[in-house]
């Protein structure tokens, strides 16, 4: 039972539900944070898809996002007491907020549901917001936050969707960091608690290693920063517009020990992990395969996970994915290694005007075939690409989109995944284009999405076989795969009905769904049947 604090602590961190959850071990699952509320009823997305993680008697997450973390060890190392600070999980603000709290402070990944794979999703199915639009809301209407009124400081990698006036000042938000708060973060806490002036945007500069500091307690996933920054420079993103750093082993391996002896796995963070401690865009080998094994022989070590890694890097020294598996003991018949990748298109037109730093050290127009070379090369290691595409990027043309639609054809016989994504004025493109719509979509386009997703549909039945949580015939596992098993096959219906009876005319497909011309949730049978699974699972586990 989670204790009422007495006056509330004076600062709390937090973020939204959907960014306080593991997916049940599932790099793929945290997607399902993007798609709109009324697909899967809350009750079952939150019990099944998107569990919570553990909760401390006094409302603290026992785990939690690393850019909160990285707040809370800043605060506490540049004067605040502990007694002063909390991490809050945000289904308990009413027990730690009071009287006695004067800052609020929230990291947010997607706080409008403007983002890419948001806005993509939502824009398909038009039934409501995504679920971290919603939840964010939730947290600055709760009923805590309304009647004490504290200071809200919002930071993380969404936050630049708040630098509107109007959009920032419609959600009481106070102040909003873009970009890192190591030289910044201390400073406005300690004004907003006192009562003094904050500016409401903050555009923070790039931290050095000295100022970023080592957590105090473990995070979502076990996430641990290895660098920041990409440097890549692609103009749709805003990552690759940084400086990229990196920080030293002996600062990592302090972070794999708080993670360990909270029991998770460390999973290790960059934007390209292949290029830690690079000469420019050639990878270096020596260090990056240094880190890994010392992280995997780090005492209490049994897995390490990784985040993001660049086709370039993987292509750039084509035997060190080979190494890692080594290093790590993966095994073709085990548990396979994922990461998160951008191949957003097969033109080299594009690459060249919008992200020529993406190919680097190859050109543009080798930019194809590292695709398909990197593709191998993973696969080969048992390591599953978990790619994004673009549809829309500023001139594209037909010819573009049929040279990424050859290139999807030839990834096919890759096990992987291809989200296309509609593109986002964000990064450097941001106030430069607008936004790409459905209501904007060709033909031609089209026909990539249908390849994408028909691509993720063939390879579906082998995810959800290998997946480790579905091997259990019971509990969890088996409702997981009953809920998919049925949307694979409602998807693949729809696939059909779009290419034969709507010849690809997405709007038009979307509008007849949106008016409930066929259904696109799931049937009361089903869900009933998947929430009583999750009853019998969590019966077994108090008997056990």
């Amino acid at each position: 039972m989670v204790k009422k604090k007495a006056g509330g602590y004076k600062v709390v961190l937090t973020a939204d539900r959907t960014l306080m959850s593991e997916y049940a071990g599932g790099i793929f699952l945290g997607f399902s944070a993007c798609i709109p509320r009324g697909l899967i009823p809350d009750s079952l997305y939150f019990s099944l898809f998107c569990p919570s993680v553990p909760v401390n008697p006094d409302g603290s997450a026992k785990y939690a996002p690393c850019g909160i973390r990285k707040t809370e060890a800043l605060l506490v190392n540049n004067g605040f007491s502990r007694d002063e600070v909390i991490v809050a999980h945000p289904d308990y603000l009413d027990r730690v907020i009071g009287k006695n709290t004067k800052v609020i402070g929230i990291n947010e990944t997607d706080p409008l549901g403007m983002g890419p794979a948001t806005s993509t999703f939502t824009q398909l199915f038009k039934l409501d917001d995504a679920y971290m639009a919603i939840k964010f809301r939730d947290i600055v209407n709760h009923p805590a936050v309304q009647k004490f009124k504290p200071r809200i400081i919002v930071g993380g990698p969404g936050a630049w969707q708040l630098e509107d006036d109007a959009a920032r000042r419609n959600l009481c938000v106070s102040c909003v960091v873009i970009g890192e708060g190591e030289k910044v973060v201390s400073s406005l806490f300690d004004n907003a608690a006192n009562g003094l002036p904050i500016p409401e945007v903050v555009h923070s500069q790039v931290a050095e290693e000295p100022e970023i500091p080592i957590i105090k307690n473990a995070t979502i996933d076990g996430i641990i920063e290895i660098a920041r920054g990409c440097g890549r420079g692609c103009a749709f993103c805003v990552p690759t517009m940084q400086r990229f750093r990196c920080l030293s082993v002996e600062h990592i391996l302090q972070e794999v020990e708080v993670n360990i002896k909270a029991g998770r796995r460390p999973l290790l963070h960059a934007e390209d992990v292949l290029r830690y401690k690079a000469n420019g865009f050639e990878v270096n080998e020596p260090a990056v395969k240094e880190l890994f094994d010392r992280v995997y022989h780090y005492p209490g070590v049994k897995a390490v996970g990784v985040s993001h890694l660049a086709l370039s890097s993987v292509v750039c020294a084509p035997k060190l994915i080979p190494s890692l598996s080594e290093i790590l003991e993966v095994k073709p018949d085990g548990e396979w290694m994922s990461a998160q990748t951008g191949v957003e298109t097969g033109s080299p037109k594009l690459i060249r005007t919008l992200m020529a730093g993406k190919a680097k050290p190859f050109t543009p127009e080798q930019w194809p075939d590292v695709v398909v070379k990197g593709f191998k090369i993973m696969t080969e290691s048992n390591w599953v690409p978990c790619a994004t595409l673009i549809i829309g990027l500023p001139g594209e043309t037909e010819e573009d989109i049929d040279l990424t639609i050859d290139l999807v054809a030839k990834l096919h016989e890759y096990k992987s995944l291809l989200v296309p994504l509609f593109m986002v004025s964000e990064g450097g493109l941001k106030d430069k284009v607008k936004s790409f719509k459905v209501e904007d979509i060709s033909h031609k386009q089209s026909e990539l999405f249908l390849d994408c997703w028909q691509h993720n549909l063939d390879w579906a039945k082998t995810f959800l076989d290998e997946y480790y949580l579905t091997k259990v015939n019971f509990g969890k596992g088996y409702g997981i795969k009953l809920v998919f098993s049925y949307g694979l096959k409602q998807a693949n219906h729809l696939m059909k009905v779009c290419r034969e009876d709507y010849n690809c005319d997405i709007p038009a497909m979307v509008k007849d769904a949106s008016e409930g011309k066929f259904p696109v949730s799931l049937p009361i049978r089903l869900i009933t049947k998947a929430m009583s699974i999750g009853k019998r699972t969590k019966k077994q586990a108090l008997a056990a």
